[in-house]
């Protein structure tokens, strides 16, 4: 029964991103946002990336199969607490632009608390490498490369700290990518840490019932 409530509660979840992205991104283009500034957001790329891993985890434990590999949902653990943690910090004060206030409650503070509690719930089956939270780090680094060459070309950047005419530069800009960089890497850590303190190795019922059998003494 716990099982099946967390896998409706995660389909319940990834469609209520869904949803909520969904109407942001019509709003936006409404207004005239240019759709691949929609897409060049980290936070709309992290919740579309954690609503599909929500909704393909959900429907596929419902039907008694694996679940997303536990590598990919501890990606999109770090992803989201990061962009739960970059807004409370750096962002929440600017003005919204377009981003609908409702939208902006689910996507920066509702959901990273939902992937955090996910992996909480459901920690991995088995441990985790740092070879595979290294690579975590990958989408970050590529997604500022992006971001940064990106800018110049059409003078729009997603987030002010990546701004250089707002950060008087580039020297300032390369020390807040510095400082964000090394948060994603200790998140990342703690993400690992925790997921391989609470790793059950699921061990087959039958084995365990074999092991328990032989060291029954009757």
């Amino acid at each position: 029964m716990r099982e099946r409530a967390v896998h409706l509660g995660r389909i319940a979840f990834g469609l209520l991103a869904a949803a909520a992205l969904s109407v942001q991104g019509y709003h936006a283009v409404s207004e005239g946002e240019p759709l691949t500034d929609f897409f060049s957001y980290f936070t709309n790329l992290s919740n579309i990336g954690g609503l599909l891993v929500l909704i393909t985890g959900g429907v596929l434990g419902l039907r008694g199969r694996p679940g997303v590999p536990d590598g990919i949902r501890g990606a999109i653990v770090l992803y989201m607490v990061i962009t739960g943690l970059v807004y409370a910090v750096l962002l929440s004060g600017y003005h919204l632009g377009l981003l609908l206030p409702w939208v902006n409650d689910i996507v920066h503070r509702l959901m990273p608390v939902v992937y955090l509690a996910d992996w909480l719930m459901v920690p991995p089956v088995a441990r985790l490498s740092r070879v595979t939270a290294l690579k975590w780090l990958v989408f970050p680094l590529v997604y500022l490369a992006y971001t940064l060459l990106r800018g110049p070309l059409v003078h729009w950047y997603p987030y002010p700290f990546v701004d250089p005419d707002l950060r008087g530069g580039y020297g300032r800009v390369a020390g807040a990518c510095t400082l964000l960089m090394g948060a994603f890497v200790l998140v990342a850590a703690a993400v690992r840490w925790i997921g391989n303190r609470r790793a059950v190795r699921r061990t087959p019922r039958h084995a365990r019932a074999a092991r328990g059998s032989a060291a029954d003494p009757t």
